[in-house]
């Protein structure tokens, strides 16, 4: 039996302010964006070249409005792996990308915690070589 996680849901207030800071800030790729309902669409990022994507799921009640910002309790859960920490770094600071922890060296890797554009917190990690 083969298994793998297929998207994860984010919950935003609007789709398209949610994309220009995922395209346009994170430089993301839009793999999809579809109309489902006048309400309701179907839309879909992802780092460029990666197998993993967000489904941008705009908040359609008050219940999903009050998470958006705090779907994880304001812990870091989002994991965002890069082959060049620095090179990706330098350009979300210069693109406007909040840090909130300073860049550091652990066993791991090299780790940074920013947040997005409605405060959800990520790691961007550089992963330390395999062993």
């Amino acid at each position: 039996m083969s298994q793998r996680l297929g998207l994860t849901a984010l919950v935003v207030a609007d789709y398209d302010e949610a994309i220009a800071f995922y395209v346009g800030k994170l430089g993301f790729e839009l793999r999809e964006d579809t109309q489902l309902t006048p309400e309701k669409r179907w839309v879909v990022v992802a780092p460029k070249g990666g197998a993993s994507a967000l489904l941008l799921a705009r908040a359609a009640n008050d219940r999903q409005r009050a998470a958006i910002g705090e779907q994880s309790g304001g812990r870091v859960f989002l994991f965002l792996e890069t082959d060049d920490f620095a090179r990706d770094y330098a350009a979300y600071t210069e693109r406007g990308v909040r840090f909130v922890r300073e860049p550091v060296k652990e066993n791991y890797g090299t780790v940074a915690v920013f947040e997005d554009l409605y405060g959800n917190l990520w790691d961007l990690i550089e992963p330390a070589a395999a062993r």
